[in-house]
């Protein structure tokens, strides 16, 4: 089963009973549980060892990420108890004076938090909750924007740890290849697009329109599905706080994880994976490249809680004992989501999404090495494939780790037809990272919204669905016009997605209209 298409069956288990039960953490233990029985050759005794020997690793590899996860529980707990929060809702309240601008706002702050998709997702969630809540808009629509706004804005910033993560994958000046696909990532770019559209178009469908249809009449921004794991705690606030008190925590946390990034950039040793004074990258666009995000937003927001905690104590906003007791409401508050992350990167291990256990990477490369497809056809097939790795393994990170090597080595240089192949690639691996039930940017999204989990990815997935078909067809057309040049076959590319796109608006609009009229 090893290096074979059952190295695939674990998340597919999880997958379909996280649906068909609504059980998420259940789900996902069952299905790490049947990869480690298949590891293990159906020994019960070896597979219970296996099962708590990857998780061990990938909880230890992840620390980092869980420790950052902590210190934005804290932050949350603390910009709620100063009174910022609430200054900022009612501030909001008064400035913001529909529903539309309170969507775009939130759209608007998720694009501007492009530096990593764990900070966007939390962040973006705590600061906009209350806004939404007022004009009633349901939690899966608060979800979907902020995981739109999140690995889509991630995947074509130059700056942020999904760019230094695909340039370390590239050959030669990796970032300046990566900012050369960004013009052809249809996905990512028609995500934020079509997110703004709905802001401003009201075109929802499925079951997302339903549950918008409920929070509007009946103001239960829930719609009848309540949050997985306890219900979140009422926090007392500061009745004097200021919105600064919301905004400088804020402003602070990204100063410093920007600073995490490039101090890891220039200091860290991938050998040793430990900090080494004596390395220096050449240049700041170098050290974001170098970075180790992980270790880098532990360390930045370590920093970031201490000196908020300092301005806090010194502008009188919340006692030196409310601010410890904070550290274990924050903690409390991160629980689910860090159960869920821990079953989703175990999951990925015992599949072997990076190699290791039940390699799923060799099923992969050996199938694509060996492939006899048309090269006008590749975009279109890594983008596919792409997506379904992606939405198994829950890590884009994982998938385009694998698939843009092999992209590279098959077309060679970096032509139009390559640079649109690796586009594909990364586009695909943030639609499948972006319905995957297991992914750790959908499960933070939903605890950014403070949504149920499975209900987030039902609601979100024909949305998502959408933009990936017609991302599809424009990969397709776009492949068969790379002879014309790379500018050529960008702008047929688009025109194809944009004209599909405006099709699809126009399609639901009138399908909305003539449902409300009966």
């Amino acid at each position: 089963m090893v290096g074979t298409f059952w190295a695939f069956m674990p998340a597919i288990i999880a997958i379909v009973l996280a649906l068909v039960t609504k059980q998420v953490y259940v789900s996902l233990f069952l299905g790490i549980f049947v990869g480690a029985m298949m590891y293990a050759g159906g020994d019960p005794l070896n597979a219970i060892f296996t099962l708590y020997q990857v998780m061990s690793e990938k909880v230890g590899a992840n620390t980092p990420i869980i420790v950052f996860l902590v210190v934005l529980g804290i932050f949350v707990v603390l910009m709620q108890k100063s009174g910022g929060a609430k200054a900022y809702g009612e501030w909001a309240g008064n400035n913001i004076k529909s529903k539309n601008k309170a969507l775009a706002a939130t759209a608007g702050l998720g694009c501007l938090i492009f530096v990593d998709d764990y900070f966007n997702c939390l962040t973006v969630g705590s600061v906009m909750r209350p806004v939404t809540d007022k004009f009633k808009i349901s939690r899966s629509k608060l979800a979907y924007i902020i995981d739109a706004t999140a690995a889509p804005v991630c995947i074509i910033a130059p700056i942020s740890s999904w760019a230094a993560a695909v340039a370390g994958e590239l050959e030669g000046d990796g970032l300046t290849v990566f900012i050369s696909t960004i013009p052809f990532n249809i996905y990512a770019l028609l995500t934020i697009i079509m997110v703004f559209a709905l802001c401003f178009l009201n075109f929802d469908f499925g079951k997302m329109k339903k549950n918008e249809d409920v929070a509007e009449a009946t103001g239960d921004v829930y719609a009848g599905v309540p949050e997985s794991g306890s219900a979140e705690a009422e926090i007392e606030s500061n009745p004097k706080g200021k919105i600064r008190h919301l905004v400088v925590p804020v402003i602070i946390l990204i100063i410093c994880c920007i600073f995490g990034m490039i101090y890891t950039g220039f200091f860290y040793n991938w050998d040793t994976g430990l900090i080494d004074t004596e390395l220096q990258s050449a240049n700041v666009i170098e050290a974001f490249s170098n970075c180790d995000a992980g270790m880098s937003l532990a360390i930045g927001s370590t920093i970031a809680l201490v000196i908020v905690s300092v301005y806090y104590m010194i502008t009188k906003t919340i006692s030196f004992k409310e601010i410890t007791d904070s550290f274990t409401d924050g903690f409390k508050a991160m629980v689910p989501a860090i159960l869920i992350l821990t079953f989703a990167w175990s999951i990925a291990g015992i599949m072997g999404a990076k190699g290791g256990y039940l390699d799923a990477q060799a099923f992969v490369e050996t199938n694509l090495a060996n492939s006899a497809f048309p090269q006008f056809l590749f975009p279109a097939i890594f983008f596919i494939l792409a997506g379904l790795i992606a939405f198994s393994t829950g890590t884009s990170w994982g998938t385009f780790g694998v698939l843009v090597p092999i992209a590279v080595t098959i077309l060679g240089g970096s032509g139009a037809l390559t640079i649109m192949t690796v586009s594909a690639t990364l586009g695909g691996a943030v639609f499948g990272d972006h319905i995957s039930p297991i992914s750790d940017t959908t499960i933070l999204a939903s605890a950014g919204a403070r949504c149920n989990h499975v209900e987030h990815v039902n609601t979100q997935l024909p949305y998502a669905g959408l933009v990936a078909g017609i991302a599809a067809v424009a990969y397709l057309v776009g492949g068969a016009c790379t002879a014309l040049g790379s500018v050529v076959s960008c702008i047929i590319m688009w025109a194809v997605a944009l004209i599909l796109f405006a099709v699809a608006v126009f399609v639901i609009k009138t399908i909305n209209k003539k449902k409300a009229a009966k």
